[in-house]
């Protein structure tokens, strides 16, 4: 076992060696997915087990929070897939921020092929979905196939290594975002049914006030988290879905910084005359110095770093044992409803995803990233149909019961198999280091 980095100021402590190896754990790129896989393998081995009767009713315990006469009674599975699911929407949103402000969607031309590669990416494989089970009642969950879950993509990009040109992973990255938009709007479209209108405006004033908040320079964290969570509670009870509430304030989050270049240099130089002369330091500037350490980067990425890993190794892995637990058999893979999420994932991503990205470039609009052919495309458009996540989460908004077991089933199963078909694609065109050999446009 490795000693803490030696680079630290800090004083070493014997608890650091044993928290270091998971902090370098969570630091690696691949290791959100897989702790997520470890986690569904378990969920998967508990539902089919002989405890699986006890494991499936930990989710239906009804848990309940008062205030007052009002009162909040909802299954353990509703607070997981409502209230810490909101949690990670907001960390989508402040990742979409970013990526419109800072990343790579804020440029036009740069945005223009994952924007189209998203487009054809939801576009084709609900088609695909809707083919299979069209006229029947589970065309309601024509969302399903159209999310890509960004932790399995990453991982298995990892697994690659050095295979994996930059271009290939920027543009998978940027579609990823750019699904994520669209899956939050067919959340919010596709499947919000009845509106209470009262609670949707304190919702809205809600959102006033906390924009109203960071114009006049309110940055107390404290403000914010309380009336966050008055947002949240007036969308669950809106009948819009809870989470949208978390992307709406991820994508309200300032991405600028407060303290200036001059105002950071001045600071800590009163900080090196402290240090360098015989006078102690007071309490006050000792403050100063806290509240310049959290203000020299921006709301946005400060938010980024401290909920990321609560998000990755948290909240994901959770909501995937509270889902991911299906009761397997033969017969549910042939439902029609799992045929159909697993073509669209398997089938319609892919094709969606290249359709697309070759209109954008025939039409002069984008640019294949260099280095990336439209083989080593196929392979990152196979990688895309890794639903998992959104992919269950958009079925438990749309079905229910057996249909969706089945329908859980199907995305486990196209999500296997996207990822296998996008390994074996990328290793295939991609044999020399993320060198791809020439390869033709699709006909």
């Amino acid at each position: 076992m490795s000693d803490p980095d030696p680079s630290s100021p800090f004083p070493r402590a014997p608890i650091d060696r044993l928290v270091a190896p998971f902090e370098r754990f969570m630091h690696v790129a691949a290791s959100s997915g897989i702790a997520l896989l470890f986690v569904t393998f378990a969920a998967l081995i508990l539902a089919n087990s002989a405890w699986s009767e006890s494991f499936l009713a930990i989710w239906s315990t009804k848990v309940e929070v008062a205030f007052g006469s009002f009162r909040m009674s909802h299954s353990l599975s509703h607070w997981i897939n409502d209230g810490l699911m909101a949690l990670f929407f907001f960390v989508i949103g402040l990742e979409v921020k970013r990526e419109l402000v800072l990343g790579e969607l804020r440029d036009l031309r740069k945005a223009a092929l994952p924007v189209a590669a998203a487009l054809g990416g939801m576009i084709v494989p609900a088609a695909v979905y809707l083919q299979v089970v069209w006229g029947q009642p589970e065309s309601r969950g024509w969302g399903i196939p159209m999310a890509t879950d960004i932790a399995f993509v990453v991982g298995c990009m990892a697994v690659l290594g050095s295979r994996i040109p930059h271009g290939l992973r920027v543009l998978l990255l940027s579609l990823a975002i750019a699904d994520d938009i669209g899956a939050i709007l067919v959340i919010a479209v596709g499947y919000t049914e009845t509106i209470h209108l009262s609670w949707l405006v304190g919702g809205g004033f809600g959102l006033l006030v906390v924009s109203t908040l960071a114009r006049l320079g309110v940055r107390s964290f404290l403000v914010y988290v309380i009336l966050g969570v008055g947002v949240w509670l007036a969308f669950h009870e809106s009948g819009v879905h809870a989470t949208i509430a978390g992307v709406i304030l991820g994508l309200m989050t300032p991405a600028d910084t407060h303290l200036s270049r001059s105002g950071v240099g001045r600071l800590f130089g009163d900080v090196s005359a402290y240090l360098h002369g015989d006078e102690r330091p007071t309490a006050s500037g000792v403050r100063e110095v806290q509240r310049a350490a959290r203000e020299v980067i921006s709301p946005l990425a400060y938010l980024e770093s401290a909920l990321h890993p609560w998000s990755a190794f948290a909240i994901m892995p959770l909501f995937a044992l509270a889902n991911a637990g299906v009761p397997l058999s033969v017969e549910a893979f042939g439902e029609p409803v799992a045929l159909a999420a697993a073509a669209g994932l398997v089938l319609g991503k892919p094709a969606g995803i290249l359709a697309f990205s070759w209109l954008a470039v025939r039409l002069g609009l984008a640019d294949l990233p260099e280095g990336v052919g439209w083989g080593a495309l196929a392979g990152g458009g196979a990688l895309a149909g890794i639903g998992f996540t959104m992919s269950i989460f958009i079925a438990g908004l749309a079905l229910d019961g057996a249909t969706l077991d089945a329908a859980k089933a199907g995305v486990l199963a196209g999500s296997a198999v996207s990822a296998a078909i996008g390994v074996g694609l990328l290793l295939t065109f991609l044999p020399s280091g993320g060198r791809p050999e020439k390869d033709a446009a699709p006909s």
